[in-house]
Formats: C-alpha cells, sequence, structure tokens
C-alpha cells in the first residue's frame, strides 16, 4: 500500500468534509417565525432543515472516522477489515478512506 498516498486522500477528504459540515451548519439554522413566507413555504423549509441536519450529521460521523484512519494509518491493523480481519482493497481505501470493513463486512 502507498501509505503517503493514502494519507494524502484522507487529508484532502478531511478537508472537504470540514466544508460540507460548515455549510450545513450554515443551512440548518433555525427557520425564523418573522420571515413572511408562507405555511407551505415554512414548512419546506423545516422539512429542508431536517434534511441537512441528518446530513449534517453524517458528515461529522465521516469526519471522525477519517481523523481515526489517519490517526492508525501507521499501525499494523491499518487496511484490516475489523471484523474478518482480512486486507480491505487499496481501492476501497481510496474511494472511502473511512472505512474499516472490507465490502463483504460491511453489509
Amino acid at each position: 500500500m502507498e501509505v503517503d498516498e493514502i494519507k494524502k486522500k484522507i487529508e484532502e477528504e478531511i478537508s472537504k468534509t470540514e466544508w460540507l459540515i460548515a455549510d450545513y451548519k450554515e443551512q440548518s439554522k433555525p427557520v425564523t417565525l418573522d420571515n413572511s413566507i408562507g405555511r407551505i413555504s415554512r414548512m419546506d423549509a423545516i422539512n429542508n432543515k431536517s434534511i441537512t441536519e441528518s446530513a449534517l450529521r453524517q458528515a461529522e460521523l465521516k469526519l471522525s472516522k477519517l481523523h481515526q484512519a489517519l490517526d492508525t494509518i501507521d499501525t499494523p491493523d491499518f487496511g484490516l477489515c475489523i471484523k474478518c480481519k482480512q486486507s480491505i482493497p487499496l481501492g476501497r481505501i481510496l474511494l472511502m478512506p473511512e472505512s474499516n470493513k472490507c465490502v463483504k463486512c460491511a453489509r
């Protein structure tokens, strides 16, 4: 495995995810009542806020896993599935560096 390439990929993903989190936090600010939008539009805004909050939680979880991956990249267990202990293919690690399970065990 090309450790430097994986580290770079993880760092890029951390940067993107941090940007997404900041954007989601901005989008999920409370819907103000003093805004003169209609009732349906307000309901849409509340629904959109819920969807954004869900995306925010997922992004925060991904960020946590990315930091964990970066912390463990120099350990012998990095790149091994936490469930079956088999090697995780390099392609999967590069595609989803936060993944700590092989495709089979992730299902």
